[in-house]
């Protein structure tokens, strides 16, 4: 069935990674941010689905990840982190429930090895974790026209962000805006999408999952990829702000670390917004301080271009240094970063 979606999307025009074959950097030309401004659809390639079933799937996850899925509803979806016993972040995820399993999307470089190790600690739990990505496919859609275009097949779309409906053509979930419009992730068979496409892109620009990843990065929600993992505690990235951090559940690996530092300690580093003029950015890269020019003050979270050299990016930073100094990336001499206003507010003691 995969196979069948790939070789569709390579008669669309689509033009693939050479990292990741199932990931499509464009179609016949990268899309303008005005485009996605307007609407867009891509297919989302670089990103993975495990669905964990079996009766004892809910409390096995909450007590992996960092919010609660004992109480997960069936309309709902939420954000969630996945740590180290030192409460450093190994994954993110987007959960959600289907009708016999609760589905965790993270990208899907990241997958084999998360997977494995959820693995790991089923032991005895009645819990089966499946690769879902061979037989189902996700769309991601947004800007102003990406609501209208989706109701032929979801009359009744989720009224907020972190809602989701489910019908025989799929689940939709409604992620956190960007471009001023709703963001929605469609999970379809391979089939369906196949057969919504063509219509879908009558009324929006095809466009590559580097589009989904730019509107992630507007609208604030940061994702652990390979040359970040291990780097951060929840905070660093406000996991806690955006609805993926419960902390009057039990016990998670991290957990002691990740409430310690919300009640005792007062924190130092948080992710801002950024734009940044250079030849290339990526997730991993450090950022100096003017002030402070002989070691890093922090690094790129998430990093995408939005029209030839410029790059949006959310940044993980020691608050006094984006307070006090101008900001460079990867030395004290490197390209200037600009930060900007993220789309939610920090505590009055971060900001």
């Amino acid at each position: 069935m995969m196979n069948n979606w790939l070789q569709f999307m390579a008669a669309q025009g689509a033009h693939f990674s050479s990292d990741n074959p199932a990931d499509v950097l464009h179609f016949d030309q990268p899309a303008a941010l005005a485009t996605l401004e307007a609407g867009f659809v891509a297919p989302l390639g670089d990103l993975g689905v495990i669905a964990a079933g079996g009766e004892d799937a809910a409390s096995f996850l909450h007590n992996q990840l960092t919010n609660d899925v004992a109480h997960l509803g069936a309309d709902e979806v939420r954000l969630a982190g996945y740590c180290t016993p030192k409460g450093r972040l190994l994954a993110t995820f987007v959960m959600w429930q289907s009708a016999d399993a609760i589905l965790l999307q993270l990208p899907r470089a990241l997958q084999p090895s998360i997977q494995k190790r959820l693995q790991m600690y089923v032991m005895r739990a009645k819990v089966k974790l499946t690769d879902l990505n061979d037989s189902h496919v996700l769309l991601g859609l947004g800007g102003r026209a990406a609501a209208a275009a989706l109701q032929a097949w979801f009359p009744a779309l989720p009224a907020a962000p972190y809602a989701c409906v489910s019908n025989d053509c799929g689940t939709l979930l409604r992620l956190a805006d960007a471009f001023d419009a709703p963001r929605y992730q469609w999970l379809a068979s391979a089939a369906a999408a196949q057969a919504a496409w063509p219509a879908l892109t009558a009324q929006l620009a095809a466009a590559g999952s580097s589009a989904w990843r730019l509107s992630g990065i507007r609208a604030g929600v940061p994702q652990i990829t390979l040359s970040t993992q291990e780097q951060f505690v929840p905070q660093m990235l406000n996991l806690e702000l955006i609805g993926g951090v419960n902390f009057k559940k039990g016990c998670y690996p991290g957990q002691e670390i990740v409430a310690r530092m919300q009640y005792l300690g007062k924190l130092k580093r948080r992710m801002l917004a950024a734009s940044i003029s250079a030849p290339a950015v990526a997730a991993g890269m450090e950022v100096f301080s003017s002030s402070d020019p002989d070691q890093p003050c922090g690094m790129v979270v998430n990093a995408e271009r939005s029209a030839g050299d410029d790059f949006d990016c959310l940044v993980e930073l020691k608050l006094a240094a984006s307070a006090e100094g101008a900001l460079h990336l990867g030395s004290a001499g490197g390209a200037p970063l600009q930060l900007r206003t993220l789309p939610y507010a920090l505590p009055d003691d971060s900001e």
